[in-house]
């Protein structure tokens, strides 16, 4: 099965160009587009939805990012009226527990994937998201 559309959503332009290569080494995904901050994204975001192909069907969004950060472009997200389940996965470094506890009151976050994250939390990203 291939994944149309994955959104990462990170200032982190190391590790956005390591996650971008993982995600293509897999071979499911079809479309790899990356954002520098929740304002580009959301931006994006609103302009898809117009079209749905054009949506993502994943999003890995970081938390600590300039301009918009991850809690802002949450706080936006869940307040728009999306015609397709996005799945959403927190990917960060934070380890706080409060983030975790934060994260889990938003809806939309499937999971909180603490960094760096390996091949095979993509692999299972993908396996649960085909499943």
């Amino acid at each position: 099965m291939k994944i149309n559309n994955v959104w990462i959503i990170d200032d982190d332009k190391i590790l956005t160009y390591v996650l971008k290569r993982m995600l293509a080494s897999i071979n499911v995904f079809e479309n790899i587009e990356i954002f520098q901050n929740g304002k580009e994204a959301f931006n994006q975001l609103t302009k898809a939805l117009t079209e749905r192909e054009l949506l993502p069907d994943i999003i890995l969004l970081d938390l600590n990012m300039p301009v918009m950060d991850g809690w802002q472009f949450l706080d936006e997200f869940e307040r728009l009226d999306l015609n397709k389940k996005i799945t959403l996965y927190i990917v960060s470094s934070s380890i706080d527990t409060q983030d975790h506890e934060k994260a889990a009151n938003y809806t939309v976050v499937s999971d909180f994937l603490v960094k760096p994250i390996g091949k095979k939390q993509i692999e299972q990203l993908v396996t649960d998201y085909t499943a």
